[in-house]
């Protein structure tokens, strides 16, 4: 699941490019586009988030990798009872295959091969299941980071907020700059206020009352 610890990178890294956009046009010389840059603020309202602490005690991502976990591990179970059921099946046939003609053994053979392309079929079907169920958990937290981080700029003033980790762009920042311990604490606000939203079925049993 290393995946799901890019997804920040995804949401907050293009926010460097649209810096240096902002700084080097509000210093451009005069001319015909003078009138939009005077539109653009003089200061602008800087942040960042340590991401890997964001991913580390965000709620939400806690248990979405605790379910995939858990799936992944379900799976696996499965697949090694279909894996280990085939075996046991060529150590059969192996036993007993002094005893068998060749017309049967030959059949045995055939069945095994098939048996054992379809287990490899399996296994291919539960990894793509993966890989899916794996992209659905990136897009809801890229969803649910971009959308918070959207209202709580606009109720902070901010116009930027980067990403600030090893790797990243960003070599220096002033810890006052620093929101990542009140974005933590926004977003699992948020996500416990959803969590106890009645679920669709809950609602049409109490409206039913």
């Amino acid at each position: 699941m290393k995946n799901l610890s890019i997804v920040l990178n995804v949401v907050l890294t293009v926010a460097v490019v649209i810096l240096y956009y902002l700084h080097f046009s509000s210093t451009t010389p005069s001319g015909p586009a003078e009138a939009d840059q005077a539109s653009l603020p003089v200061n602008y309202s800087l942040a960042y988030i340590h991401s890997d602490s964001v991913l580390a005690n965000y709620a939400y991502f806690q248990e979405a990798q605790e379910k995939l976990k858990e799936k992944t591990q379900k799976l696996e179970t499965e697949y090694q009872n279909r894996a280990q059921g085939l075996q046991n099946e060529v150590n059969d046939y192996q036993r007993t295959l002094s005893s068998l003609t060749i017309g049967q053994a030959k059949a045995i053979e055939e069945s095994l091969v098939k048996k054992q392309q379809n287990l490899r079929l399996y296994q291919e079907s539960l990894t793509q299941e993966l890989l899916k169920e794996e992209s659905l958990i990136n897009k809801e937290l890229y969803d649910k980071i971009t959308s918070f981080l959207k209202v709580y700029s606009s109720e902070k003033g901010l116009q930027l907020v980067v990403k600030y980790d090893q790797g990243s762009d960003v070599l220096f920042a002033s810890d006052t700059m620093d929101i990542t311990q009140s974005v933590i604490e926004g977003l699992n606000a948020s996500f416990q206020a959803e969590q106890e939203q009645p679920t669709e079925n809950e609602t049409d049993s109490t409206s039913s009352e």
